[in-house]
């Protein structure tokens, strides 16, 4: 069972606030045998005194870390306040957030202006944002900002810690009115009639045109979970702040280095928590230059292929002439059949690629393979769990057919027990899948005979009700469930 404690170097440092049991000393977390036994997952909130390296608060978020708790803050994000030449690299970007709240004209002249960010949340409205997004990034319960204007512009001058045996009355109530929050929507958990043995989080956007999972797929994987004895909670990119609340991290919405679901993937990592993707396969993934690299290295069957350069005008001719035409022209991050242009003649080849080189130095032209379908097959953990073949809408070659005003259309789609996919093309897959990692990933194939080549490895391959799901039905689902409990529980055990 899941279990929160609320660590205060004395007692009396609560007493302005309502008992509970939650609330232990310092002392007793550090020597009670009761807490040092705690399971994994429980979930620590740190109102020591003060975190100064080597003082009792960093011993007790540093043995939180040893005991597999969660607890803010955590010992880097102490480690971040500890130096203004640490922390400015971080408030820099947050400086941005304050162009709106603070203008010339709001009346509040140089400064300084005083703010108090309480489990990420601030009493002034105009700085509500900003709390939010400096909680995502030092996780700290009590912080104290100083806002000043620096040649015309407003920064974050200084930002600290605060005891919670010097507020004052006013900064008391914000206190137990943060912590409330924070506790309802974080921290407890509503009770089921079976208590869960794990909490998972699934990433999304529900307002993604084309997201890997439907919800339909979502609603299963929640179902599912609950006879698993794991609580599955969707999550968005406003809750980066909570994402210390869960054991695993799930990502169901379209991954990209530049965006928010790398850093996720990152801080899930850096708490110790099993992420699928994780980021290392979104960094690979996502590069059709590294794939191509990647595939070549390691001798898998591709379609013929050229890396080319924005300053090497010449290998675009070559190109041409070593792959023939109708070829391909694909940006490196491309997705969901975007960024992916079929040239079919020489002439068209230049405006084509000047189009992609805007976006990136790096392009790639591929050989057009010819077939009625591509092979999707799904790979979790090394092993294949589902075989589809998806099919392109009528008087197109792409899976999908993106439109004017943001329309998309999508071919039919057949799925087949992996059993009855022809075996070199399920083991064709496998073998490009595991050079990546042994997360969850879709390989694309195309098929010409017992001839098999791949197209490319997705990290974040659709898993949709109706779809991928139509043979294994809740097993797949269930699959996936079960990788991350694995996952957890070899955490848990420790190294043999």
């Amino acid at each position: 069972m899941t279990r929160t404690l609320i660590v205060v170097e004395h007692r009396r440092d609560w007493a302005p606030y309502a008992a509970t049991s939650e609330v232990i000393t310092a002392d007793d977390y550090l020597f009670d045998p009761a807490c040092r036994g705690a399971g994994p997952g429980t979930r620590v909130i740190n109102l020591c005194r003060g975190y100064r390296y080597l003082s009792t608060g960093y011993y007790c978020s540093l043995l939180a870390e040893a005991r597999g708790h969660r607890v803010i803050p955590s010992v880097r994000t102490i480690s971040d306040l500890s130096r203004r030449a640490i922390y400015s690299l971080d408030t820099a970007v947050l400086d941005e957030r304050l162009r709106g709240p603070l203008t010339v004209e709001s009346g509040d002249g140089d400064g300084p202006i005083k703010v108090d960010v309480f489990f990420g949340t601030a009493s002034d409205p105009r700085f509500r944002e900003l709390a939010r997004q400096v909680f995502e990034t030092f996780a700290a319960p009590l912080l104290h900002l100083e806002l000043h204007r620096q040649d015309g512009r407003w920064r974050i001058a200084r930002l600290r810690t605060l005891s919670l045996n010097r507020l004052d009355d006013a900064q008391e109530t914000a206190f137990a009115a943060a912590l409330e929050r924070f506790s309802h929507h974080v921290w407890r958990r509503p009770r089921h009639r079976r208590t869960p043995r794990y909490d998972l989080a699934i990433l999304h956007d529900p307002d993604e045109r084309l997201p890997p999972s439907n919800a339909r797929a979502l609603r299963h994987f929640q179902r599912v979970g609950r006879g698993l004895g794991v609580t599955v909670d969707l999550i968005t990119r406003r809750d980066y702040g909570r994402l210390a609340e869960y054991d695993a991290l799930f990502i169901r919405e379209t991954t990209a280095v530049s965006n928010h679901t790398y850093r996720f993937a990152k801080r899930a990592e850096a708490e110790g928590m099993p992420v699928i993707d994780d980021a290392a396969s979104i960094l690979r993934c996502t590069n059709k230059v590294y794939l191509a690299d990647l595939l070549e290295t390691h001798g898998i069957p591709r379609p013929a292929g050229r890396i080319l350069h924005r300053g090497r005008r010449d290998d675009l001719a070559a190109a041409g002439d070593a792959l023939g035409f109708p070829l391909v022209l694909k940006i490196p991050d491309g997705s969901f059949s975007r960024g992916v242009v079929r040239v079919a003649a020489p002439e068209a080849l230049s405006n084509a690629a000047a189009g992609l080189f805007a976006h990136s130095d790096l392009i790639i032209a591929q050989q057009f393979v010819v077939s009625d379908f591509d092979w999707r097959i799904g790979v979790l953990d090394g092993e294949a769990i589902f075989a589809c073949q998806y099919f392109f809408p009528r008087g197109h070659w792409q899976i999908v057919r993106h439109g004017p005003g943001g329309t998309v259309d999508e071919g039919d789609a057949r799925t087949f027990p992996v059993a009855e996919a022809p075996q070199h093309v399920v083991h064709l897959a496998v073998r490009a899948a595991n050079l990546i990692g042994r997360g969850l990933y879709g390989v694309d194939v195309k098929q010409a005979g017992r001839r098999a080549l791949v197209i490319e490895v997705n990290d974040n391959p659709n898993l949709d009700a109706g779809v991928e799901d139509a043979c294994l039905g809740d097993t797949l689902y269930r699959r996936v469930l079960e990788s991350f409990i694995r996952r957890l529980e070899a955490r848990h055990r420790g190294p043999a």
